[in-house]
């Protein structure tokens, strides 16, 4: 995996922003500013790196009900290729118009993101299109394990990363990537305690349905496809899990806001969160928080505010 990373990384500078690693304003941990990508999310790494490997193709398809959405519609239009994206009934009216705005076609399909995920395949599969999987690709997971290279770079010291968890693909990518590179880098998962899929589907050691309530953590809910190759990425990488609440995701979100006055996604907040609740675990330490992403749906937003 850590050459495949390296490819990627190689394979769309230029194309990605580099971003920011700087010291937090109101604890000790340092930022990866991820929400300052293009797109507004890590997101477009991975769409731009597997997009960035197809030799020929006309249109792609793909499931998101928002960054990964978003992230393939944009390194499509970028590449002059079409794009359709399917989306379950609960996606914002904000988000589908981002997408569309950049050119790609939206597909309802179900009522929750793994059911838009099957639509999308199927669709792919029976029109010889070319199915981009939001985390269940090694090449989109290599994209998002490019954050880890400039990691590294900017923080050879790196003690810890925290990093939101929900299909694998950013810590599967991220992870592999440093334990090849720096062992002694501790990777911490972070879920919220209202949908911790994979974090239950590594505990039972195989892929299972897991009983999800409502988290303000959106991007990174939603059950697991069955033989994902994240499930081996995380079980092989990820060092630690930190569960956080609801109160805690907001809590972090608005402490973002009140000390670096950056509005931040719930999954950012929830490796925020998960950071402030270990945070004297890890004082006096190098730890990094992959703030993952911007895009706040209006519900999220009011609660925020």
């Amino acid at each position: 995996m850590k050459e495949r990373v390296l490819a990627a990384y190689e394979r769309i500078r230029g194309t990605v922003r580099e971003t920011p690693l700087e010291r937090a304003a109101g604890c000790e941990a340092w930022l990866k500013l991820e929400h300052l990508q293009h797109t507004g999310s890590f997101k477009f790494r991975g769409a731009a790196n597997k997009i960035g490997l197809l030799a020929g193709a006309q249109e792609v398809v793909t499931a998101s009900n928002g960054n990964h959405g978003l992230g393939v519609a944009a390194a499509a239009e970028a590449r002059g290729i079409a794009a359709e994206v399917f989306v379950s009934s609960h996606v914002s009216r904000a988000k589908a118009a981002r997408i569309q705005a950049r050119g790609a076609r939206i597909c309802y399909a179900g009522d929750d993101p793994l059911t838009a995920e099957m639509a999308a395949r199927r669709a792919a599969e029976e029109t010889g299109r070319v199915y981009i999987s939001p985390y269940n690709d090694l090449d989109v997971a290599a994209g998002q394990g490019t954050i880890a290279v400039e990691l590294l770079r900017q923080a050879p010291d790196l003690d810890a990363v925290f990093v939101a968890v929900g299909g694998g693909g950013l810590i599967g990518g991220i992870g592999s990537y440093l334990k090849a590179m720096s062992p002694r880098t501790e990777v911490v998962g972070c879920w919220p305690e209202n949908s911790p899929v994979m974090k239950a589907c590594l505990e039972a050691g195989k892929i299972v349905e897991v009983a999800e309530r409502p988290t303000l953590s959106e991007s990174t809910a939603g059950g697991l496809e069955e033989g994902s190759v994240t499930f081996e990425l995380c079980r092989q990488s990820i060092d630690r899990s930190v569960l956080v609440t609801e109160e805690e995701i907001l809590g972090a979100m608005r402490f973002v806001l009140q000390t670096e006055h950056w509005l931040i996604e719930g999954a950012a907040g929830v490796a925020m969160a998960a950071y402030l609740k270990d945070a004297k675990r890890y004082h006096g330490r190098k730890a990094a928080v992959v703030l993952c992403g911007r895009n706040v749906s209006e519900a999220v937003l009011e609660k925020i505010c």
